[in-house]
């Protein structure tokens, strides 16, 4: 039996995300928030994989794509999200994520645990959503061929 795609690529985003902020964690580099957005590259690698799998198979519905890009990216979201908790809840809970998101999401205010991971699970969803829209324009009118 196979895992679906989705949930496949889904739990990828999941993995590449936790690895590329831990390593920025044990390089020191957590704070630069630069460095912290290019986790998109990881959401769109992973994105265009499913997408581009969808059309190898012969699945060039648009909202059948659709639909199956922006599950992959709400389990990637959901599954980073609750990692992220976890992680923050290890590492001290509030007093780490004071540190955390000095220079993110909340600039001017001091977020509870919760508050900051549902800020960053809408944001996620949103951006994952824009993704996935930009990546269904570049696939819609592309040839079915095996890529």
């Amino acid at each position: 039996m196979s895992i679906p795609k989705e949930l496949n690529n889904g739990i990828l985003i999941f993995i590449g995300i936790g690895l590329y902020f831990l390593t920025m964690e044990l390089l020191g580099l957590s704070d630069v928030f630069l460095l912290r957005i290019l986790n998109i590259f990881i959401v769109i690698y992973f994105l265009n994989k499913t997408i581009k799998s969808n059309y190898n198979e012969g699945k060039t519905e648009y909202l059948e794509n659709l639909i199956s890009g922006t599950l992959t990216a709400l389990i990637g979201v959901a599954l980073s999200v609750a990692g992220l908790l976890t992680y923050i809840s290890m590492k001290g809970g509030d007093a780490y994520l004071a540190k955390l998101s000095q220079n993110f999401l909340f600039g001017g205010g001091t977020p509870s645990v919760n508050e900051y991971c549902i800020g960053l699970f809408f944001e996620g969803i949103a951006s994952s959503i824009i993704i996935t829209f930009t990546l269904m324009q570049y696939w819609k009118d592309r040839p079915v061929k095996h890529f």
